[in-house]
């Protein structure tokens, strides 16, 4: 990589250091490493039910997190240890290697409830900008640049902090689930389609397929071998379908996840569709709609009470029209904010 191939806005904005908060804020700090997996999970989780969210960070999560090859935990990390060594604050910095449009580093972090109102929150996201600005720099893409963040919108707060550091909110999700305890939709039959169950021989190709079928959607970015695997932590195989044509090709996908951890915070168990998707050519003819009845009829089987999804509400495909004609209804909702560069 030279200078030259650089993206010149991203090269010239960033910091030869990332700025360490202050030693006054009462922490130690230093970057993580996988034997912090558990410890970085339990502080999220401390997190999570302070700010009373349906969800906990697990274990698995952060270890996926954290064992990628294309992150460097002792610059893209930074974790702040009280003098009894327990983890009370935290930041990473991360990168997609596909991207191909726009080149992006996604930033979170957490403080500890007990530490809050200290301005540590305030200097980790500092931190994070800079590094941020340092990753994207690294990358040698010549593109356009993004630095983002998702706050659940629960927690003002923490968007305030942000947005004090100058990220704006650009896009809006909800959470959708369906009960279950109500009659699941059939499954259609469309002509030159059948749906399967997922299969290992089959999830390259879906990837492949994921990839083509998100292109025109805002923020989506081609996904490497390397980063499908990667997103896999809690994937839930006997929950997941695929749809092929007569020539066996792979026109959709509904690729599932099982978070047993957030059920405690939930109130029920569930199953979460992570990825859906249809092909442009196979859009209007109800492929979407064969996917998820075979997704909910799974979900039922195993004795889960609701069938979850995540939107972008500007989805191009109309998936939230189609998602709200199922039953699907909102539970809650989050905002990406970036800083566009």
């Amino acid at each position: 990589m030279t200078d030259s191939t650089v993206p010149l806005a991203v090269r010239a904005a960033a910091p030869v250091y990332a700025p360490q908060p202050a030693a006054g804020l009462g922490l130690t700090w230093r970057a993580v490493d996988a034997a912090d997996a558990g410890g970085l999970a339990a502080l999220r989780a401390r997190c999570q039910e302070a700010d009373g969210l349906p969800y906990r960070t697990s274990v698995e999560e952060v270890v996926a997190e954290l064992e990628p090859a294309w992150r460097d935990l002792a610059l893209d990390t930074l974790a702040g240890y009280d003098a009894d060594g327990t983890v009370r604050a935290w930041a990473q910095v991360d990168t997609a290697p596909g991207d191909e449009r726009v080149v992006r580093a996604f930033v979170e972090g957490d403080v500890d409830p007990a530490w809050r109102g200290r301005g540590i929150g305030a200097a980790l996201v500092a931190w994070s900008h800079a590094r941020a600005r340092q990753v994207l720099a690294a990358s040698g893409k010549e593109l356009p640049a993004r630095i983002a963040t998702y706050c659940d919108d629960s927690t003002p707060d923490v968007a305030r902090v942000y947005q004090a550091a100058g990220f704006t909110p650009v896009r809006y999700y909800t959470h959708m689930r369906r009960p279950l305890d109500v009659p699941v939709p059939d499954v259609p039959q469309i002509d030159g389609l059948r749906v399967v169950p997922w299969s290992p021989e089959l999830d390259d190709q879906v990837r492949l397929t994921h990839n083509a079928v998100f292109a025109d959607h805002w923020g989506s970015e081609p996904r490497t071998p390397e980063q499908w695997r990667a997103a896999r932590a809690m994937f839930a195989p006997t929950w997941s379908f695929v749809a092929l044509d007569d020539a066996d090709q792979v026109v959709g996908y509904a690729v599932s996840a099982r978070f047993e951890h957030d059920w405690p915070a939930a109130g029920y168990p569930s199953g979460y569709t992570e990825l859906l998707g249809v092909r442009r050519e196979w859009r209007g003819r109800r492929v979407a709609v064969a996917l998820l009845a075979n997704v909910m009829r799974a979900y039922a089987a195993d004795g889960m009470r609701y069938a979850e999804l995540e939107v972008d509400t500007d989805n191009p495909s109309g998936a939230h029209g189609i998602y709200a004609g199922l039953g699907y209804e909102v539970a809650h909702s989050s905002t990406m904010l970036t800083i566009e560069l």
